[in-house]
C-alpha cells in the first residue's frame, strides 16, 4: 500500500460489531489496498483476529509477531530464575532450554521449536521443588507449548525477515492499543462498560487519534465547517 497515507486506527468489540470484515476492509481500501494485492498481517495469534484477516483475503500471509513470542518467553525465564534459587543446576538447564527455543524460532525452525516447547512443558510438570510459583510456571509452560503449536503455520524465519528490513513485531501496534484504550478501560479505574458502550467509545477514540472525527461531524452537520472557517478567518 502507498507509504504516503496517514496512519489509521481501528477498534471494535468482538461479538458486538456485526460487520467487522467490512470495517477492516473499508479501512484497508481507504489506505490504498488493491484487488488481489498481497497483504501480510502481524497478529498476536488470537483465533478471532486470525479468522478476521483470513476473511479479508484468504491468500494473505499471517505472521505470529515476535513481540508476543518474546514476551511469553520472558515470563518463563523469570519463573526459571525463581527455580534457580531452589535448584541452581535445574534453573540453569531450564534457561538454556528456553534460549534454545528462542534461537530455533528466530531462525525459522518451527518444528524443532515445538518439540523443545513440549519438552519444556514436560520438564516443568516433573519439577518437585518448594517453589511458590511452581504451579504457575507449569501452567505458563503448557500455555506456551499450545500457543506455538496452534500458530505453527504462522511461524517464519524472523532473523531473515529482520535482516531484510521487514517488520517482525507488532510492538508499535501494542503501543497504539494503549493509546486507543487509554485509562478509560484500565482495571484500576474501576469503570465498567457494556459491550455497546465500549464499542462506541472505541469508534470515538480511533477517529480522534487519526484526525477523522471532526471531518465526520462536519459531513453530518455542515454548519460545523462554517463555524470552523469563521474561527480561523
Amino acid at each position: 500500500m502507498p507509504d504516503d497515507r496517514d496512519p489509521r486506527y481501528i477498534g471494535l468489540v468482538h461479538g458486538y460489531d456485526r460487520k467487522p470484515k467490512r470495517r477492516l476492509f473499508d479501512l484497508l481500501r481507504q489506505q490504498g489496498l488493491q484487488a488481489n494485492q498481497d497483504v501480510t498481517f502481524l497478529t498476536d495469534g488470537g483465533e478471532e483476529v486470525r479468522a478476521l484477516t483470513e476473511m479479508i483475503t484468504p491468500e494473505a500471509e499471517h505472521v505470529l509477531d515476535w513481540f508476543h513470542i518474546a514476551m511469553r518467553l520472558t515470563v518463563l525465564e523469570q519463573y526459571a530464575r525463581g527455580v534457580a534459587h531452589h535448584d541452581e543446576n535445574e534453573g540453569a538447564r531450564l534457561l538454556r532450554e528456553m534460549q534454545r527455543i528462542k534461537w530455533l524460532l528466530w531462525h525459522g525452525n518451527g518444528h524443532r521449536a515445538r518439540q523443545h516447547a513440549d519438552d519444556l512443558r514436560d520438564d516443568t510438570k516433573a519439577l518437585e521443588l518448594d517453589y511458590l510459583h511452581l504451579a504457575k510456571f507449569a501452567r505458563s509452560a503448557q500455555e506456551f507449548a499450545v500457543y506455538i503449536r496452534s500458530n505453527a503455520g504462522s511461524l517464519i524465519n524472523y532473523g531473515e525477515r529482520f535482516r531484510a528490513g521487514e517488520r517482525i513485531s507488532s510492538a508499535m501496534a501494542e503501543s497504539t492499543v494503549n493509546a486507543v484504550v487509554s485509562k478509560r478501560f484500565a482495571k484500576r479505574q474501576q469503570m465498567q462498560w457494556t459491550r455497546r458502550g465500549a464499542h462506541l467509545l472505541l469508534q470515538t477514540r480511533t477517529r480522534t487519534l487519526d484526525g477523522t472525527l471532526r471531518p465526520l461531524f462536519e459531513r453530518w452537520y455542515p454548519g460545523l465547517a462554517n463555524d470552523n472557517f469563521s474561527d480561523t478567518a
